[in-house]
């Protein structure tokens, strides 16, 4: 059987104040790609910067990834900051964890 793993994630801004979510199948280029893309206009991550890792959820169905992508970007802030801080309490950015 296959071993098959996608990732939701959440990057922030240097200031910690814009957060996007988005599901990958390969988070340490997906985190690569999103430091390439700073600056840019190419897309929402790129123009505000986020490209710092703040939290990832591993699954192992690209269906159950796709659906909490989808539920978490429907929460308010408080709550993707709560999701945050439940396992990244200090917001370190974990781009060289995932990276390695």
């Amino acid at each position: 059987m296959w071993n098959h793993n996608y990732y939701v994630y959440i990057t922030t801004n240097p200031g910690k104040t814009v957060l996007y979510i988005g599901v990958t199948n390969d988070i340490s280029i997906r985190v690569l790609q999103h430091l390439e893309n700073k600056g840019t206009n190419k897309s929402f991550a790129g123009k505000y910067y986020c490209y710092h890792l703040v939290y990832y959820e591993h699954f192992t169905h690209v269906e159950h990834a796709i659906a909490r992508e989808k539920e978490i970007k429907k929460w308010r802030r408080e709550k993707k900051i709560a999701l945050i801080e439940s396992t990244n309490p200090g917001w370190e950015f974990l781009n060289q964890s995932v990276i390695d």
